[in-house]
């Protein structure tokens, strides 16, 4: 990587930083939270928009920024190229640091936008938070699963689809793998993910992700938080290990997905 450790992370913090703003912002602005009265203001383009819109960011991300810093946007993802021997253990936090300040100033951009509508409340539409657990009755639905999905529910589909993730990301910038389909491979497998666990956890996958919105609603969200870091940290583990099992090892160094 001949960028500049500065550029890199300036790189990662605005990757990250659309990332959570297209994918969560699709959720809030988008996706039936603009309501009134319980009836939507606008048409919703429902979860599988949201789902099309973090995949599309990841895309668009990585080819622009994956020639600076290897576009990872994800802790999960940092740590588990590091694990798979793609990635220097010495940038593992800068790199964190880089992303977490970037999901932050994603989150903080779009509650400003959204509380641009009268009666918006953060809690009162979940703020595209991550959760596990049935809502109480009249409770509000951010630090909750969609679909009302249990904690051994949400362990098992967050670790697996991290663990699927990583082994996406390792092999499609193995130095073997077709050269410039990273993005579009990895863009499709986020969309996929999201698919299949938005109704269980609203998808987290990346503890950067789920760190954003819930620092700015709380409450429950921030109980929850500690799992929507472990349970991603485990699955790159895992996703690491395969990827190394299976295609063996490689000399360290920084992972492009471009």
């Amino acid at each position: 990587m001949s960028s500049s450790m500065p550029k890199r992370l300036a790189a990662e913090f605005i990757g990250t930083l659309v990332l959570v703003f297209g994918g969560t912002g699709t959720a809030v602005l988008a996706a039936g939270a603009m309501t009134k009265d319980a009836v939507p203001v606008l048409p919703s383009v429902g979860w599988v928009g949201v789902a099309l819109a973090f995949g599309l960011t990841v895309v668009v991300g990585a080819y622009a920024m994956g020639h600076v810093s290897g576009a990872h946007f994800n802790p999960a993802i940092t740590l588990g190229l590091w694990l798979g021997k793609r990635f220097p253990a010495k940038d593992i936090v800068p790199y964190w640091v880089a992303q977490i300040a970037g999901a932050i100033a994603g989150s903080a951009l779009l509650y400003a936008i959204a509380s641009g509508r009268d009666g918006f409340s953060a809690k009162a539409t979940g703020f595209a938070t991550n959760g596990y657990g049935v809502m109480p009755a009249g409770g509000d639905p951010g630090g909750f699963s969609p679909a009302g999905y249990s904690l051994a529910a949400a362990i098992i589909i967050e670790i697996l689809l991290t663990a699927v993730f990583l082994v996406v990301v390792c092999g499609t910038t193995h130095k073997l793998a077709p050269i410039g389909f990273a993005p579009l491979a990895i863009g499709l497998a986020l969309t996929l993910i999201h698919l299949i666990s938005i109704p269980v956890t609203n998808t987290s996958v990346n503890p950067a992700r789920s760190t954003g919105p819930a620092l700015l609603v709380g409450g429950d969200n921030l109980e929850q938080l500690w799992f929507f870091w472990l349970a991603p940290i485990a699955g790159a583990v895992i996703g690491a290990l395969v990827h190394r099992f299976v295609s063996g090892d490689e000399k360290a160094g920084t992972a492009e997905i471009s």
